[in-house]
């Protein structure tokens, strides 16, 4: 399958995001798909005077944040193709998806109810619009994989393997 079939995941920086990285990378590995993390980015009100480079770069390296933390780097024997896109999230996300046999992963939203209602749920707006599957991952099941290991000194459970 690797190659047609595609692992998108959404990444913010947050420890939400990191679970969906997580699940995501275990994803691609049992099923020899391409991994696509997606950073997205756009010029807000209170970036300023920024210029857009300095916020693309920036969305770049939240990417390789997120994998240092995960993994200690990228991992390897995966297919990734990092895409930085200057959209909301939940656009980005939809705009990467080719098909139906994709695989889109969320780290599952943490912000208030009204923050929420204020901005919209990237979540949402995925499950309406993504054309394939659309998991949500809460920060819960990445510490729950990694409480064990954490526990007992044991290597953690790299490439998501059960």
């Amino acid at each position: 399958m690797t190659g047609t079939t595609r692992v998108i995941v959404g990444l913010s920086g947050s420890l939400s995001s990191l679970a969906a990285l997580y699940h995501a990378v275990g994803e691609a590995a049992r099923s020899e798909a391409v991994l696509v993390p997606v950073a997205a980015w756009n010029a807000g009100e209170r970036d300023g005077l920024r210029p857009l480079s300095e916020l693309e770069h920036a969305a770049r390296r939240r990417l390789d944040i997120a994998f240092e933390q995960a993994y200690g780097g990228y991992p390897s024997g995966l297919v990734i193709h990092p895409l930085v896109v200057r959209a909301d999230p939940g656009p980005a996300l939809v705009g990467a998806v080719t098909g139906p046999e994709d695989l889109l992963v969320l780290g599952a939203a943490t912000r208030r109810r009204f923050d929420r209602l204020r901005h919209g749920s990237v979540a949402r707006h995925c499950r309406h619009r993504a054309g394939c599957r659309v998991v949500e991952v809460t920060p819960s099941a990445l510490l729950t994989r990694l409480e064990l290991p954490a526990r007992t000194g044991a290597p953690l459970p790299l490439l998501g393997r059960a």
